[in-house]
């Protein structure tokens, strides 16, 4: 099932601010709130539907690589979105502060609020890989290994030498908050942040498991495959959900960036989604006519060139291209004609040119525009 343009799931124009795509996003997560629609699937689908548009256009250099490629930049074919590679609390510990601290209601739909602990994110990662043509005209799977943090497996990735080796933090008694009250002119303030003892997380470890020292990654290597959609172009990057550096203590993990870069092609030349390619013919083939073989991505085809043909002309072939990213139909291959003038000849050949130099069919002789051209020239000056 293909995925819905995210201006449309939150209901903006493509042109919306900052401020209209937060409230708009916080409108709907209100409307399809799980609190809200309790054993409600669809419901719960919309919310993580419009938490990954969210997610995307709110992020600027996201947003602009959606505009420009649509969910093929966003790495559809390559891996999860957002909204559906993340549970619920994934999605609240991201946008909890949307809704003004870690529930969305304030205890509403249902009585409690969410805890506002905080969760560890891994950082993104970003490589860059080398696509030839044919790799982008067909799409292709590409498996890469990638140096990176992984989770700890002699802690499963919580930190803690057993599994049960934490104790609920004193300071925040698990929220992972710390509230003040100050005494102001203006009354009593009360302000929330981050306990500095936990570091947001609300437990402490009591025992660190060795391998990683409690952080619950460790350095290694993961060889990762992406599925690369047809038709992507140099400087275009795809993300792949989850698959970046991974988080202390079991928390969420990084994206995986995917830079790409285009192989040059010996004898063809990109130019969006049409081929260009430089044909050169002798001055006989261009009097008598010929037939040559142009190469494409896929194989060698043969085309007809009319005698008589000029220096300069252009053969479209059709569809003989790239396809469009977005599934926009295919670009053309375009052939130019060079005529090939030799620097030297031989005596024998010189003498059959200087028989033709003279003759009436080798002097140039303008074309009908062309003598259209100049008639309207001559015409501007009388």
């Amino acid at each position: 099932m293909s995925k819905r343009d995210y201006y449309e799931v939150l209901g903006v124009s493509k042109s919306a601010s900052e401020a209209e795509l937060k409230k708009a996003y916080r409108k709907k997560a209100i409307q399809f709130h799980p609190d809200k629609n309790p054993d409600n699937k669809e419901a719960e689908e919309k919310f993580k539907e419009a938490a990954e548009a969210y997610e995307v256009l709110s992020n600027p250099e996201k947003r602009q690589r959606y505009d420009q490629f649509g969910h093929a930049g966003m790495g559809g074919a390559a891996g999860g979105g957002f909204g559906g590679g993340m549970n619920m609390e994934d999605i609240f510990s991201h946008f909890g502060d949307i809704f003004g601290g870690g529930s969305f209601f304030g205890g509403g739909f249902g009585g409690g609020g969410r805890s506002s602990r905080r969760v560890n994110r891994g950082s993104n990662l970003r490589v860059k890989v080398k696509l030839t043509l044919k790799e982008i005209a067909e799409g292709v799977e590409k498996k890469i290994k990638v140096k990176k943090y992984v989770e700890c497996n002699s802690c499963n990735g919580s930190g803690a030498k057993d599994g049960s080796s934490f104790s609920t933090c004193s300071t925040c008694n698990g929220s992972g908050q710390v509230t003040r009250i100050q005494n102001t002119i203006l009354g009593q303030m009360q302000t929330s942040s981050t306990c500095p003892s936990c570091n947001g997380e609300g437990k402490m470890i009591t025992n660190k498991c060795t391998s990683c020292a409690g952080e619950g990654i460790v350095r290694d290597e993961e060889v990762i495959s992406i599925n690369i959609p047809a038709g992507v172009a140099e400087g275009m990057q795809l993300s792949v959900s989850g698959k970046g550096n991974a988080a202390r203590r079991g928390g969420i993990n990084g994206d995986l960036l995917i830079l790409i870069q285009e192989e040059e092609h010996p004898e063809l030349v990109r130019d969006e989604n049409d081929l260009l390619y430089n044909l050169f013919i002798s001055i006989p083939d261009s009097i008598l006519g010929t037939a040559v073989e142009i190469p494409t991505i896929e194989n060698k085809v043969k085309v007809k060139i009319d005698g008589g043909t000029q220096p300069g002309k252009i053969l479209r072939l059709r569809g003989k291209g790239l396809p469009d990213v977005n599934g926009y139909g295919r670009g053309d291959l375009l052939v130019k004609i060079n005529v090939w003038v030799p620097n030297n000849v031989s005596k024998e050949e010189k003498k059959v040119l200087e028989k033709l130099q003279n003759s009436e069919s080798f002097k140039p002789q303008p074309t009908s525009q062309e003598k259209s051209f100049f008639k309207k020239v001559r015409n501007f000056f009388e």
